[in-house]
């Protein structure tokens, strides 16, 4: 069971501001710090604190990595690994669940390749003994899985990348390797004819409605629609501090309530405090948790092709098909590149341009 402080909040915990002068919670043990966010002790924060004291266990065993020989796919793994604030690595400043993903891709790798020296010392060169060959090998044996190889080869990637650039190894062992390409299109954009079918399962006034709304006219991603609560909302402008963007740093928007999501946000009979949606058990959800919630609310409404993340994509659809430019569309949803926001801009001039064309033949007598 976690214990309580006297602030109210679990061990190690104590509410701080940060250079930007946001009240936050910070978990600080020893010399091991990070900000936690979310509403402490929902489903969500507990994860990260979690994670947090994961990495106190985690820093305390780096403490040894002094003793681990230097050039090692251990050492190199240890120090990448490492929280602590003198650490230069940028694993520290990632997303708790990005943390936890890395942390246990490394760890295999380590399990596995710990004792590997990655170069040796020739005279005044280094020499790398860690081969592009090497891990082409390592990431070709993962073929049959090809996100984890994805995921596997962007993980080495990113520490061997970082290894390099402290002068800790030569050369990138990675530079080069390829992997197996995912063919997908990604989460289905819902249709008109899905958003109908949808809302006329579920009526206004019930949690499923205000969720699908929430999701609908704000275009926020599902870690951002479980942490949305009234005391977000000023003079009917929605502001969102997303926990994740494409260019993987936070950004501050703020979203003018659509007058059908105001509508719906009254007529639902309030069940959380901080938080618009909540569990049967009173607490706000978990992304993965409301996504599961979500999945079963698509299929009673007999849209078992379509999710919550499909719903952000039709939002930036309806703007483009209104004539809303790239930039605009980004400012409601948060995209830091603009590269998958313009493909839905293009797609909508490319059905304008369509009727304009035929409406010409037809006018031309054709």
């Amino acid at each position: 069971m976690t214990r309580r402080n006297r602030s109210g909040l679990p061990e190690y915990c104590s509410w701080n501001y940060d250079r930007h002068g946001k009240r936050r919670v910070r978990f600080r043990e020893g010399r091991f710090s990070t900000y936690l966010s979310g509403t402490p002790w929902s489903d969500d924060f507990m994860q990260q604190y979690a994670a947090a004291l994961e990495g106190v266990k985690a820093h305390a065993t780096n403490i040894g990595a002094k003793r681990t020989v230097a050039g090692t796919v251990n050492a190199i793994v240890a120090a990448y690994l490492d929280c602590s604030p003198r650490s230069t690595s940028p694993f520290k400043t990632t997303a708790a669940e990005t943390q936890r993903t890395r942390r246990n891709i490394l760890e295999s790798f380590r399990e596995e390749y710990g004792g590997l020296p990655v170069y040796r010392t020739v005279g005044n060169k280094q020499v790398m003994l860690l081969t592009r060959e090497h891990m082409q090998r390592v990431v070709n044996s993962k073929a049959t899985t090809p996100f984890a190889q994805r995921n596997f080869l962007n993980t080495v990637r990113a520490m061997f990348r970082w290894a390099m650039k402290e002068g800790r190894i030569p050369d990138d062992p990675t530079l080069g390797v390829t992997r197996e390409r995912v063919k997908t299109i990604g989460y289905k954009t819902w249709s008109e004819t899905e958003i109908e079918r949808f809302a006329a399962a579920h009526p206004i006034g019930t949690k499923a409605c205000l969720a699908f709304a929430l999701l609908l006219y704000t275009g926020q991603r599902r870690s951002d629609v479980v942490k949305m609560g009234p005391q977000d909302i000023h003079l009917d402008v929605l502001t969102v501090d997303q926990g994740k963007t494409d260019g993987g740093d936070e950004a501050h928007l703020e979203i003018p309530v659509h007058p059908k999501l105001r509508e719906i946000i009254d007529a639902t009979p309030a069940v959380g405090v901080n938080t618009f949606l909540v569990t049967r058990f009173g607490k706000p959800y978990t992304a993965p948790g409301f996504g599961n919630w979500f999945r079963t609310l698509c299929d009673a409404a007999g849209c078992p092709d379509v999710s919550a993340h499909g719903l952000r994509k039709a939002t930036a659809r309806r703007l483009a098909e209104i004539g809303c430019t790239a930039h605009q569309i980004a400012a409601i949803t948060g995209h830091a590149s603009l590269s998958e926001v313009q493909r839905y801009t293009k797609a909508a001039d490319r059905k304008r341009l369509a009727r304009e064309a035929i409406a010409k033949l037809i006018e031309g007598g054709w």
